[in-house]
């Protein structure tokens, strides 16, 4: 439920014309994208003041699990884990290969100019004023662009939080990527922007067409898939009620990731995408989760060993539905 006179903003679901066509050898794809972050508690209020990147330390083992299965992620690195030379250190060393991408996450709360007071609204860099967003997204992309030497042609918005203006100002400075929204969410509740009317599916937006919106691909399982966006809106306004949608193999709303998944879900999802004859999956994680105890997704030793062998499972998956792995520069040039 959104306050009574709020103005949120909604993305418009792409024309026929804006969807990408791949090339006929294109095939099935699939990327993964880590928000490569600090760490935070997620039920507190939002604060300057957590900035500790530990977790980053974490980075190359699980690094190593993806190259050793072909996969060469795009770390979409914050303000804080930038400015720490130990952690962009790290991130140097991934990325030596050549094929794993640096892109840039705007956090507002933690990226300078430190002028606006924190708190949940403005934590969707959107909603700051357009001068403000833009200085912000400025000392992102120069802070990116010093430790590793290119610019960042790849943004995700911290919290999925894109506002009216925020591709206009990635177009201007260069961006080709945008990952920022999530397919079929909203985050109306938290002042934040409306994905309900973007499936899964990679288009082209902003100004002249000039960005390639990569969403995190969600898919809806279950007898009422076909019509999920309407069915998962009446099954929200019931008590429990997508719980219950789900448990009767009614519908299932299935982000591709790790956190809050289970990896029985995103088979399943990952199933369907295939017989709907999806081009390209995108699958996300935060880097706070390889450590136990950062995220409420991973909160000890036991959920660490569930987390890395759900990727296990999963690659395993992918390889069997025909379903191989893209790089970030693949990907941009395969959409033209």
């Amino acid at each position: 439920m959104t306050p009574a006179g709020a103005h949120y903003w909604r993305m418009p679901p792409p024309a026929p014309t804006q969807r990408i066509a791949w090339p006929s050898d294109f095939g099935r794809r699939f990327m993964i994208f880590v928000d490569t972050e600090e760490e935070f508690d997620w039920t507190a209020p939002f604060s300057r003041a957590a900035r500790s990147v530990t977790a980053i330390s974490a980075l190359p083992e699980m690094h190593r699990r993806f190259v050793d299965r072909g996969v060469f992620p795009c770390y979409l690195c914050d303000y804080p884990v930038v400015a720490d030379p130990g952690a962009a250190d790290t991130l140097r060393s991934l990325t030596a290969d050549g094929k794993s991408a640096i892109g840039a996450q705007l956090h507002p709360w933690v990226n300078p100019p430190h002028v606006e007071e924190p708190s949940a609204r403005l934590s969707f860099g959107g909603n700051l004023p357009l001068g403000l967003e833009a200085q912000k997204l400025d000392a992102l992309t120069d802070a990116i662009t010093k430790a590793f030497g290119a610019a960042p042609t790849a943004f995700r918005a911290g919290r999925y939080g894109l506002g009216p203006q925020t591709l206009g100002l990635l177009a201007a400075r260069g961006y080709r990527v945008d990952t920022s929204a999530r397919a079929y969410h909203d985050y109306l509740a938290q002042g934040g922007p409306d994905y309900r009317a973007i499936g899964p599916d990679a288009f082209r937006t902003g100004p002249a067409d000039a960005l390639i919106e990569v969403p995190l691909t969600t898919i809806y399982t279950g007898m009422l898939r076909r019509a999920g966006t309407q069915w998962h809106r009446i099954a929200a306004a019931l008590p429990r009620g997508p719980g219950l949608f789900a448990r009767a193999g009614l519908l299932s709303r299935v982000p591709l990731t790790p956190e809050g998944v289970s990896i029985e879900e995103a088979c399943a999802a990952v199933r369907q995408a295939a017989r709907d004859d999806r081009r390209l999956l995108t699958f996300s994680f935060h880097s706070p989760s390889l450590v136990p105890g950062h995220t409420p997704y991973v909160r000890d030793a036991a959920g660490a060993a569930r987390f890395r062998k759900w990727w296990d499972v999963m690659l395993d998956l992918l390889d069997r539905q025909g379903f191989r792995p893209i790089t970030l520069s693949e990907l941009t040039r395969a959409a033209g």
